[in-house]
């Protein structure tokens, strides 16, 4: 295949303010939210009526009726028609992925521009009939009878009826995420207190952001709201400490609605081109994608769920011949405060080094004042298709007021995988 090795450049995101499930974006779907996201990556960079070179949205939480949403958000922006899209789905590192993709597409000269972005919401659930009504129904469209229509029709039973709800659980083991971090957090002796420490900082440092306006120019309103909605300026290690646990309702138990995210509705979308196409364009260039990874891990035989990242950055640290070390600003989704924790400690823990990432000594600690310094997860909030284009937009702004340095991001995602990138000025 053709490869022209072409510089990668992120040029800027939007996303819509992530709010609270069942609240602000009730019955809004993915669709809507991600054309208000693309819409404003057209209003921002002129975009209107140009022809891109391709387009990747995704989400989790999605209907069957949305088979074809990447396209269909395409044709209600003011994009050319013809820019073509697809659809990606990588649990919550979905728009990450699709960043990699575009970005792929541009380093190898196949395209000079496109769009990367996710959605995601709990307010308009895919909610589905049982799957033994929906084969009933096969059934009595396919009869060639009346005889045979009026035997399918007296097969449903109530239990048929039962209405079949999404279940952010893992199909494998029935354990939901939180049930698993529970999990992790007991085998990497992680304290609540540590957990607190940690969700707390996330949302000075989102506090702080909305204060200094770092936010202004990368979220448009929608629907009535014009930032987002779960950051606690007024929160306290107090505060927290007084909330039960959720997942292990026993005394052993530490994860709480704190330290955990929320259910979160969003979307978010990158920009990103290559350098002719920004210079063509008169566009400047926040900052750059050098590398990406994923990775995943045996859960189902026990590892911990959401350990997948600590493999994920240590490929990309080893092919860039780089250390843990060499980085301004860290990007780490906030699952859990929890899961973050255990990915530190793993890190810094000589034997999973060795055993796990196949390394002679362990990759060190994280400067965590470094780490999501404009808040993570737990204070903004997680669409789960949408935190990708969270970070990278974020990452790149970074970057670019700095005016130089690499920033690297981590995600870990449902299913024990994970998606990790480099990103440079």
């Amino acid at each position: 295949m053709f490869n022209a090795h072409k510089k990668v450049a992120i040029l800027g995101g939007q996303r819509i303010p992530f709010v609270r499930s069942f609240r602000e974006y009730s019955r809004t779907t993915n669709q809507e939210m991600l054309v208000a996201s693309i819409q404003a990556l057209v209003k921002k960079f002129n975009l209107a009526g140009k022809l891109l070179g391709d387009v990747s949205l995704g989400a989790v939480m999605k209907s069957s009726i949305e088979w074809n949403i990447a396209r269909e958000v395409v044709l209600g922006s003011e994009l050319d028609p013809r820019t073509p899209a697809f659809n990606v789905q990588r649990a919550c590192g979905t728009s990450l992925e699709a960043v990699n993709l575009i970005a792929l597409k541009i380093a190898a000269g196949q395209i000079e521009s496109g769009i990367a972005g996710g959605s995601d919401t709990n307010s308009d659930l895919p909610v589905m009939v049982q799957r033994s009504l929906a084969w009933k129904l096969i059934d009595l469209n396919n009869a060639k009878s009346f005889g045979e229509r009026l035997s399918t029709m007296f097969s449903i039973r109530p239990r048929d009826l039962k209405p079949a709800y999404p279940g952010i659980v893992e199909p494998r083991t029935g354990l939901s995420m939180g049930q698993h971090t529970e999990r992790m957090v007991k085998q990497w002796k992680i304290t609540r207190q540590a957990q607190d420490q940690l969700a707390y900082e996330s949302h000075l440092n989102a506090a702080k952001a909305y204060k200094e306006g770092f936010y202004d120019d990368l979220i448009t309103s929608f629907k009535g709201a014009s930032r987002d909605t779960m950051v606690r300026e007024d929160t306290s290690l107090d505060k927290l400490a007084k909330l039960k646990p959720v997942f292990d309702k026993s005394e052993n138990g530490t994860l709480t609605a704190g330290n955990s995210t929320l259910f979160s509705d969003g979307a978010g979308a990158v920009l990103l081109a290559s350098e002719n196409f920004a210079q063509q364009h008169g566009l400047a260039i926040q900052a750059y994608i050098a590398d990406a990874e994923s990775a995943a891990v045996d859960y189902v035989h026990g590892a911990g769920l959401l350990m997948a990242p600590t493999l994920a950055v240590s490929r990309l640290l080893e092919r860039n011949k780089l250390t843990l070390q060499d980085f301004d600003f860290y990007e780490i989704h906030e699952a859990f405060a929890g899961q973050v924790l255990c990915t530190f400690k793993a890190w810094e823990s000589e034997e999973y080094c060795k055993k796990e990432l196949n390394r002679d000594k362990p990759l060190g600690v994280v400067d965590r004042r470094k780490m999501n310094v404009k808040g993570g997860s737990l204070a903004l909030g997680h669409p789960f298709g949408a935190t990708g284009s969270r970070v990278v937009a974020t990452m790149a702004k970074l970057l670019a007021q700095k005016g130089s340095g690499r920033g690297l991001i981590s995600v870990c995602t449902a299913g024990g995988m994970g998606v990790a990138a480099i990103l440079e000025k």
